[in-house]
């Protein structure tokens, strides 16, 4: 519906957002290794970090060797299902994540970022709790980030290329777009489509975002654009 290209926040706090860099480096890196890898190694890539919430929920399965099965939460948030599905998510992590990284200081936000995965992860495991299809992709952790954003910055306008108007950069304040973005997840949640987009992710996702950003960003950052 909508591509966001940049926005009008400088950043305060932080030179450089290095850890939003380098997550959407080693996205970009990991997924160039699945490309390229045979089809065994790579089922095999997805056996061992993916999150199948029928194996989490398995005592009798040992799906990651010598590591608690938990960490698939964590770990599935670095893989992704085609070139589109991680160019989308590191586009927004682009866009947004560096001021949330400048609000939050670099390790705050990079525990936030892991949180905000891990929750997704959850929240996908509790909504199918049987499914033994495998999750992958950062939309939970980017999903955390996007609702941080419309709390600290709802009214700095993201430059968005809109795909039923001229296909030219509009400025419209983060509220409505990203708001936007947040009503679209919901209805498919309530009304889901055919099942290839774990929507559920996003929303766990949403909700550790929009709880950890109260706690998690520097205290001298005002909520609600302030």
């Amino acid at each position: 519906m909508f591509i966001p290209l940049y926005d009008q926040n400088p950043k305060v706090y932080v030179e450089r957002p290095w850890v939003n860099q380098s997550l959407i480096v080693i996205n970009l890196i990991v997924f160039a290794i699945q490309y390229v890898l045979p089809v065994a190694a790579e089922n095999f890539v997805l056996v061992v970090m993916a999150v199948v919430p029928g194996w989490l929920g398995d005592p009798m399965i040992d799906q990651v060797p010598f590591l608690p099965d938990q960490t698939t939460l964590v770990t599935y948030a670095f893989l992704h299902a085609d070139w589109m599905h991680v160019l989308s998510n590191m586009l927004f992590l682009f866009v947004f994540g560096d001021n949330i990284e400048d609000a939050m200081g670099h390790i705050r936000y990079l525990i936030f970022y892991l949180c905000c995965a891990a929750a997704g992860g959850f929240a996908h495991m509790l909504a199918d709790p049987a499914s033994t299809v495998p999750l992958v992709g950062a939309s939970g952790a980017v999903a955390g980030v996007i609702a941080a954003y419309i709390l600290l910055y709802p009214k700095v306008r993201v430059f968005v290329l809109m795909r039923i108007i001229v296909p030219l950069p509009i400025p419209i304040p983060a509220l409505y777009v990203l708001g936007l973005w947040v009503a679209l997840q919901i209805f498919f949640v309530m009304f889901p489509d055919d099942g290839s987009v774990a929507w559920w992710a996003h929303i766990g996702g949403l909700i550790a975002g929009a709880t950890l950003v109260f706690f998690m960003k520097r205290s001298n950052v005002m909520m609600f654009g302030r």
